[in-house]
């Protein structure tokens, strides 16, 4: 972690000490605390305060890179190459912002920093201990990461957000509870502002909304000795005054405190609906700093959201994946879909499609999902096949961007999406029947897709060819480049262990399939171009993850542009 000199960090205006917010949770999980955080991280961007933000995530984990998106949603790749927990995707989503790995914290790297000190002896004589070792080591990471720009500016920040992973009163988490009680005091309470987000549910056949469970949680806390300045209780409608006034008599906080987090009609109207009801005020008492009479970016945020809910005309993507059953698995590309039908002025609808239904052998084990899958890839405006690892569904996204270049169906291939179109057109272009990738076969003279050289083949974790590399582009104009607006080259973030096999590129190229992007070195392919088709486009790298609400991925726009019939 890059350590800063806090004497060297002058006053910046519009605050003169660093401004923290801290959002934890309670009762449950995926209440929508990346939600609320980065929304508050909007109103103090609003504010004219620099914002950054920190994910801490109690897992023991060192980062997010080798867990299955069954089990954490997905990884989100930073411009550093870190593997980090898809919260840091709305952040800077949101802030239009860029992180580092240091913004991500966890258990396993605090631990290895703690055990790594102790080896090299800087407790030389000392007990290392969870109090106050551990907890320290949060507060000085916290407190260093805040500080560093991600902005495009450099400017050092004037506020941090952080977000607590998890639910108050795990055991995992009691760690960093404890070291963000002794951080109020090391900052000084009126620098910090504690933000709690509950649920209220809604039982019985009158429909009433239940305190109880934001009462205990909120015990539970202040037993924690953290008192939280602003409850965010998530609910199906909007609070109605009785409950804000009983939470607000039992939780500690004034009835103005309490924030009625109810469902809206997209997540751009979160921001909106917490500054209405008051949270900017609140932020600006707490940690002194002035409200500007006027805010131009909520103002677009408005605009934004309310041109997201006029949209009628819809736009059909198939998106052909082996992760289909929890969406979280494709945050980042669904977003950057999102992002690309606003600017089309199209409703997006996502027809989720498990690969492994598109193959073959699913005729006689299960004909409706076989049937089902290849109507929803046929009625489809476009085709997406996202990024992934493992052969499982293999043959299926094959099929899928078979079909879509047989039949001038627009298609994006993202990582793996671009080696699977790749080993089709071999296949039935050039004709080498049995073309594959190294990653699901063992045949090397079969390898149209193969392992990098430089990657480990003993460690899995943060070993892949990671974070923001720039592509050269090689042809003076095609459809990729002119939605990078001309550009000699872009950088945009990798994760990847296989390439396209650069025996083969000549061969590839000549029947029609143009790499017309490659990394500088010229051997490694990372965008690729179909001649004679709509839109038949893959990148090896990642683009879903620059994509912004007001500024669409290139590669996803043009995606988009083709499906609704717009001339790139």
């Amino acid at each position: 972690m890059a350590n800063v000199d806090m004497s060297s960090i002058s006053a910046s205006k519009p605050v003169d000490y660093m401004k923290y917010v801290v959002v934890t949770g309670g009762v449950l999980s995926g209440l929508g605390k990346g939600v609320t955080a980065s929304s508050i991280g909007v109103l103090l961007k609003s504010a004219g305060l620099r914002v950054t933000a920190v994910k801490i995530d109690p897992y023991l984990n060192s980062d997010a890179g080798t867990m299955s998106p069954f089990e954490h949603g997905e990884v989100f790749v930073l411009d550093d190459g870190g593997e980090a927990d898809l919260d840091l995707g709305n952040y800077e989503r949101f802030l239009d912002i860029a992180l580092s790995k240091d913004n991500n914290i966890t258990t396993g790297k605090v631990y290895s920093s703690v055990i790594e000190k102790e080896r090299r002896g800087d407790y030389l004589g000392k007990t290392v201990q969870v109090v106050p070792h551990i907890t320290n080591e949060i507060q000085e990471w916290i407190e260093n990461v805040a500080h560093i720009s991600s902005d495009e500016k450099d400017n050092p920040p004037d506020a941090c957000v952080i977000e607590l992973g998890g639910t108050v009163g795990d055991i995992e988490s009691a760690p960093f509870v404890e070291a963000l009680r002794q951080f109020q005091f090391r900052v000084g309470k009126e620098n910090i502002c504690f933000v709690h987000v509950s649920l209220v549910p809604v039982m019985g056949p009158v429909g009433e909304q239940k305190t109880k469970p934001t009462q205990h949680t909120v015990k539970e806390l202040r037993g924690l000795g953290i008192i939280p300045d602003i409850l965010v209780c998530r609910s199906e409608v909007p609070l109605v005054d009785e409950t804000r006034e009983k939470l607000a008599e039992f939780c500690h906080v004034s009835p103005e405190a309490v924030v009625s987090a109810h469902d809206v009609a997209n997540i751009y109207h979160v921001p909106i609906m917490m500054n209405k009801q008051g949270v900017s005020e609140l932020l600006s008492s707490k940690l002194s700093f002035d409200l500007p009479k006027n805010s131009k970016l909520l103002d677009e945020w408005e605009i934004m959201a309310n041109h997201v809910n006029s949209l009628e005309e819809e736009v059909h993507i198939a998106m052909v994946g082996k992760y289909t059953g929890l969406s979280d698995s494709y945050l980042s590309v669904t977003k950057a879909l999102q992002h690309a039908s606003y600017s089309v002025g199209k409703k997006l609808i996502i027809d989720w499609i498990e690969s492994v239904n598109l193959e073959e052998n699913m005729k006689s084990s299960d004909l409706s999902a076989y049937d089902n899958s290849w109507r929803l890839l046929k009625q489809a405006d476009g085709v997406l096949v996202p990024g992934g690892f493992g052969g499982r569904g293999i043959e299926g996204k094959i099929n899928a961007a078979k079909y879509a270049r047989e039949n001038d169906i627009p298609y994006l291939g993202v990582c793996l999406g671009l080696q699977v179109a790749t080993i089709e057109f071999c296949r039935n272009v050039l004709g080498i029947d049995n073309a594959n990738s190294a990653e699901f076969d063992d045949d090397d003279e079969n390898h149209v897709v193969v392992f990098m050289p430089e990657i480990s083949k003993t460690h899995m974790g943060g070993t892949m060819r990671l974070g923001s590399k720039p592509t050269p582009f090689l042809v003076d104009d095609c459809k990729v480049r002119r939605l990078y607006h001309g550009k000699s080259y872009v950088d945009e973030r990798h994760r990847h262990r296989y390439e396209v096999n650069p025996k083969l590129i000549g061969r590839i190229e000549s029947a029609g399939l143009i790499f017309v992007g490659k990394d500088e070195t010229g051997q490694r392919c990372e965008i690729m171009e179909l001649n004679n088709h709509p839109y038949y486009v893959g990148t090896q790298y990642h683009p879903e993850f620059k994509s912004r609400p007001n500024r669409p991925s290139p590669p996803f726009l043009g995606l988009l542009k083709a499906a609704c019939g717009i001339e790139i």
